[in-house]
């Protein structure tokens, strides 16, 4: 628990820094306001026969989409982001392609302002899975043999819907923290995951390590928590800008100090209108999926397309 408040207070710093930086545009003017952009980034590596330093053939891509569209009248705002990436690698030895990302995400934030001040009624959704479906690899078989890849996750399985009221405390569109200690979680899963009969010995064995929390011949877990949610999008320097998402949750009714971490940190070089390099940096720590910290560097050229 002390590690993970620990990361925690490091992954906030970010926020911090933000919000001590007064600017013009602090005052939203009413209205929509909207702003996305398209991202591929490709990578390619070849070696011929005749190279003698070692490597394996690969080429890389990944395609992501962040689109925001905010909303404010006087008091009341609602801001909204969609977050759709895919990425995959595929090397010459290796008879399958293999995901390097894959993420479907959407946020949603309802406030009225208290007053005349930062801070804001609010009631957040979050709903998030995946577009494909992710494998297990059993390096001891050949590629071609039965077993070599086992399928442990696919679209909607596991997906994530939280909600709830709470309080934000929001500077502007690219600075807000949301608080809500009363939050509704379901997670959703494919039955074929799941089912394993009615045999009491194969549910118990299977309940000592539900699948994302999930028990035997189920297909939803109800979760009842505390949630915080915050973002900032900073720049760094010109053309250089970073963006922080924070997630933190809390199971208030089975083990709510293994409090679930979700972060990320996206570092966009701008190049030109339409070249662009990306660095990004995720860690979540979730111990219905992970008995630890997972961990997700990329790095990448390619094209953007903002709009």
């Amino acid at each position: 628990m002390k590690k993970i408040l620990l990361l925690a207070a490091i992954l906030c710093a970010p926020l911090a820094l933000v919000a001590q930086n007064e600017t013009k545009e602090d005052t939203i003017p009413n209205g929509w306001s909207r702003s996305g952009n398209i991202s591929l980034l490709f990578n390619q590596a070849a070696f011929n026969h005749e190279w003698t330093g070692g490597g394996s053939s690969n080429i890389a891509g990944n395609l992501g989409l962040n689109y925001d569209f905010n909303y404010k009248h006087d008091k009341l705002s609602w801001n909204n982001r969609i977050i759709a990436e895919y990425g995959m690698t595929k090397n010459k030895d290796d008879k399958y392609a293999r995901k390097t990302n894959d993420r479907l995400e959407l946020n949603s934030i309802l406030g009225r302002q208290v007053k005349e001040s930062n801070w804001y009624y609010s009631f957040f959704l979050n709903f998030k899975t995946q577009f494909g479906s992710g494998y297990e690899y059993n390096t001891d078989l050949n590629p071609g043999d039965e077993g070599y890849r086992t399928e442990v996750s696919k679209f909607m399985s596991p997906g994530y819907l939280q909600f709830g009221p709470g309080m934000m405390w929001k500077k502007n569109n690219n600075l807000y923290v949301n608080i809500a200690p009363a939050t509704a979680r379901l997670i959703f899963v494919n039955k074929d995951f799941t089912n394993v009969g009615n045999n009491p010995v194969a549910i118990a064995a299977f309940n000592e390590n539900p699948y994302f929390g999930v028990e035997a011949n189920e297909t939803t877990r109800f979760e009842f928590g505390a949630s915080v949610s915050a973002y900032a999008k900073l720049e760094l320097m010109e053309n250089v800008s970073m963006e922080n998402l924070l997630a933190l949750y809390s199971n208030y009714l089975e083990d709510p100090q293994n409090v679930d971490v979700d972060y990320t940190m996206n570092l966009l070089f701008k190049v030109n209108k339409y070249i662009s390099a990306n660095a990004t940096f995720q860690a979540i720590y979730d111990d219905n999926a992970a008995q630890g910290f997972q961990i997700r560097e990329a790095i990448g050229v390619g094209v953007t397309y903002g709009f």
